[in-house]
C-alpha cells in the first residue's frame, strides 16, 4: 500500500489561504502546499504568497506552465477544429466555452505534478471550496465545507491573521488573473480606475491580436466608455438609460470606434 501524501492545492485567494491556516492551525497533515503561478496574477498576489510563506514556516511549491501566457496568447497555435480559425496565430483572449488559460496555465500543470506524484503516493488533495459553494464539491476533500466556513467567513478569518493582499479584495470581489475577459463591467472598471499599468498592458496585447476582448467591446472601446460614465455621471446622468448608451455610440463613432453595445 502507498504511503499518504496530503497535497494543498492553493490559489492565493481568501478561501484557499484560510484553508490553509486553519488546517495548520488544527495540526492536520499537510505535507505539499502548491501554488500555480499563471505569472497574470496581481502584484499584490505574489507579496501576499511570499508573505503567507514566512507565516507558515512551510515551503510553497511554485508551479508553472513550460511557457509563459504571452507564449500562448501570442504564438502557440494549436489545430483548428474551425477552419476559419486556422489562419491566425495564438490562442487570443479566452472566452466562455473555450477558458483555454484556465487549463493550458493551471489545470494541467497541477494535473502533472499531482500524475507524478500518485506513481509513489496515495494522494489526499485539500481543495479550497466555501460552504457557500457546494454546487462545486466532486471527489475530493473539502475541509471548508466540513467546517461550513463561507467566503465572507474565509475574508474575516484572513483578515483576522493580518492577510488583507494589499487592499485586494476591498476593490474587487475575486482576485484572479487580472486580464480575464470574462470580468462583468463593474470589475473591469475597477481595474482601470486602480491599476492604469495593468490596463495599459490589457491594451497592448488587444490590439495586436485576432479576437476582441469581448464580444461587445474592445479595451480601448471600454477605456473610452469608463471615461464616458464618469463625465456623464458628473452631469447628473444615468448610466443605465438608452439617453446614455445612445450618446455613448456617439462618443464611440466620433472616435472611430464604433461598436455593438449590450447594457451589461
Amino acid at each position: 500500500m502507498k504511503p499518504e501524501k496530503y497535497v494543498l492545492s492553493l490559489s492565493g485567494g481568501k478561501d484557499s489561504t484560510a484553508m490553509l491556516l486553519r488546517l495548520l492551525e488544527e495540526n492536520r497533515p499537510v505535507d505539499l502546499i502548491l501554488f500555480c503561478d499563471t505569472g497574470i496574477e496581481f502584484p499584490q498576489m505574489y507579496e501576499h504568497i511570499n508573505r503567507l510563506e514566512t507565516y507558515i514556516n512551510r515551503p510553497i511549491i511554485r508551479l508553472k506552465a513550460e511557457h509563459d501566457f504571452e507564449y500562448y496568447f501570442n504564438d502557440y497555435s494549436p489545430k483548428r477544429k474551425n477552419p476559419a480559425l486556422a489562419q491566425y496565430r495564438g490562442m487570443s483572449w479566452a472566452g466562455p466555452r473555450n477558458r483555454w488559460c484556465t487549463g493550458m496555465l493551471k489545470i494541467r500543470v497541477i494535473n502533472a505534478y499531482l500524475k507524478k506524484l500518485k506513481e509513489n503516493y496515495t494522494v489526499i488533495e485539500y481543495v479550497g471550496i466555501a460552504a457557500d459553494e457546494t454546487d462545486r464539491v466532486k471527489d475530493k476533500c473539502y475541509p471548508l465545507v466540513e467546517w461550513g466556513m463561507t467566503e465572507k467567513d474565509c475574508l474575516a478569518y484572513c483578515y483576522a491573521k493580518g492577510f488583507d493582499w494589499g487592499g485586494l479584495y476591498r476593490i474587487f470581489s475575486r482576485v484572479s488573473c487580472w486580464c480575464c475577459p470574462l470580468q462583468g463591467l463593474t470589475e473591469l472598471r475597477k481595474l482601470y480606475r486602480y491599476f492604469p499599468d495593468l490596463w495599459k498592458r490589457l491594451e497592448e496585447w488587444d490590439e495586436n491580436t485576432w479576437r476582441s476582448f469581448r464580444k461587445d467591446y474592445s479595451v480601448r472601446q471600454l477605456a473610452v466608455r469608463f471615461d464616458f460614465e464618469k463625465k456623464w455621471q458628473e452631469a447628473g446622468g444615468n448610466i443605465h438609460g438608452k439617453a446614455f448608451y445612445s450618446a455613448l455610440r456617439d462618443e464611440l463613432a466620433r472616435l472611430g470606434l464604433e461598436v455593438k453595445l449590450c447594457p451589461t
